[in-house]
């Protein structure tokens, strides 16, 4: 077993037996050994979790350098790949900016929208004779 593995095992263990340990008073064994192997579970998992974290935040990469490798043998050959793309600076602000033609209007094939009117003023007499016949109801 690697010695990675073995750590992730043994705070499995401490947390099945903690667990196990305060289930044991107050329940039944099979109950007491159910629980302490999900407290084994999630503790491990706990513990790679923690690795990880710990690791990224102290900056070890997972795999071994490659430059180092590739200078001593030639099994690695092709793990890395380098592409770089030629600059196409121009083509895309050619592509992005608006050509205009010299003949053309700006307002050619513009119609302003003009929407149909929702709200139709009615006569003051009808409007009043409608809010007085509301209060009498």
């Amino acid at each position: 077993m690697s010695r990675k593995l073995m750590l992730n095992t043994l705070f499995g263990m401490i947390g099945f037996l903690f667990t196990f340990l305060t289930n044991y008073g107050h329940n039944l064994i099979g109950t007491s050994l159910i629980r302490g192997i999900f407290g084994f579970i999630i503790w491990f998992v706990l513990a790679f979790i923690l690795r990880w974290v710990l690791g990224s935040i102290a900056g070890k990469s997972p795999e071994p350098d490659i430059e180092a490798d590739n200078e001593d043998d030639g099994e690695r050959l092709g793990a890395r790949l380098d592409i770089q793309t030629p600059d196409e600076d121009q083509e895309l602000k050619s592509l992005l900016t608006p050509k205009r033609e010299a003949g053309s209007d700006e307002n050619e094939g513009f119609t302003p929208l003009q929407p149909p009117k929702l709200v139709t003023m009615k006569d003051p007499e009808e409007l009043a004779k409608a809010v007085r016949h509301l209060k009498e109801e």
